[in-house]
């Protein structure tokens, strides 16, 4: 699969200087942000490592070569800032991956929760996908952000992960890579077979359909029943094995009867809620207003991911860090 679309410039028409060095950075934010996303698995992790990037870029651009790529001078940066900030983080999850079975009891679902850096974070879509060009190479862009793949990379060890992303995502010659890295031909082919291998025995890592005209009046439905909190109507809509969990809580839940139940049980501060569509991880996602504030004024609670599939909604993942909202420039109120 291939996203970055960026042309990479071998020989620079003019010295690079810090003048006209700020443009050339912004014009790979994007990319960068896309790849240190993927490698970290947080949205917070990513801005910081692009932020860190571009300092270094910026530091160092008297000792660029001018013979070198930009693009192939920022990425080298760049994973040599999300190798460093791997080794002293956790691997990112999802509930899912760290129980093998659902919570039970639902009533007691919210009983326990872990540190906001164990969890796999989302990425709105308007900073990692490109707003326009070739549809499927948009279309294999959403692929590589989705949630199912973003947590299946976090399995995989640091230097794969990245010869991963070069190869498979960013379709970056196997040379390139290895002069990046600083190995050989041989040594990243052998990595990209290994990580194909794990990959390939991850759960939900297949791509994803897009969503038809169907899919789209579902969300619609689901938007509908949600809002009138019309938990009879909600789980029509859902598969009979969907899954629900909700980071910074390790519950998860599993089935439409234990998602009613835990509506009208653990989550029935939700009732009067407001979803306003936001692109989230290349999947349909919403921002969550609940009615907390004074006078039931709407306020952030949660950033929603559905996965939607074979027409039902096959998984839904609310990510309570209201931090999101500041972060990716969502209103504080739902009118905004």
């Amino acid at each position: 699969m291939s996203t970055d679309t960026t042309t990479d410039t071998v020989v620079e028409a003019a010295p690079l200087d810090a003048a006209t060095l700020e443009p050339r950075l912004a014009e790979h934010r994007g990319p960068l942000t896309g790849y240190c996303y993927r490698m970290l698995g947080s949205a917070f992790d990513a801005e910081d490592a692009v932020q860190e990037t571009m300092l270094r870029a910026w530091k160092g651009i008297d000792g660029f070569e001018q013979r070198a790529a930009l693009r192939s001078w920022l990425f080298r940066i760049a994973t040599n800032v999300c190798l460093t900030m791997i080794e002293s983080r956790s691997r990112r999850a999802r509930p899912m991956d760290l129980s093998a079975s659902a919570w039970e009891p639902v009533e007691a679902s919210l009983g326990a929760r872990r540190p906001e850096d164990t969890w796999l974070e989302p990425m709105v879509d308007s900073r990692v996908l490109p707003s326009a060009g070739d549809p499927a190479e948009i279309a294999v862009a959403r692929e590589s952000v989705r949630l199912a793949f973003v947590a299946a990379l976090q399995h995989l060890p640091p230097r794969q992960r990245a010869v991963l992303l070069l190869r498979d995502v960013l379709r970056w010659k196997a040379d390139e890579v290895a002069q990046l890295l600083e190995s050989t031909t041989a040594s990243v082919n052998s990595a990209l077979q290994r990580a194909r291998a794990t990959l390939a025995d991850l759960p939900g890592t297949g791509s994803g359909a897009d969503l038809g005209p169907a899919d789209l009046q579902l969300l619609e439905r689901y938007v509908a029943a949600f809002e009138a909190y019309d938990m009879t109507a909600l789980a029509t809509l859902l598969a009979d094995d969907v899954t629900q969990n909700m980071p910074p809580f390790e519950m998860w839940l599993e089935g439409a009867d234990d998602l009613r139940t835990w509506m009208l049980g653990p989550g029935r501060g939700c009732r009067g809620s407001r979803l306003v569509p936001v692109g989230v991880n290349g999947q349909p996602g919403f921002a969550h207003y609940r009615p907390s504030g004074p006078g039931g004024a709407h306020e952030p609670f949660a950033l929603v991911v559905l996965e939607v599939r074979d027409g039902a909604v096959q998984a839904i993942t609310s990510f309570l860090d209201t931090r999101l909202f500041a972060l990716f420039g969502i209103p504080a109120t739902p009118g905004a």
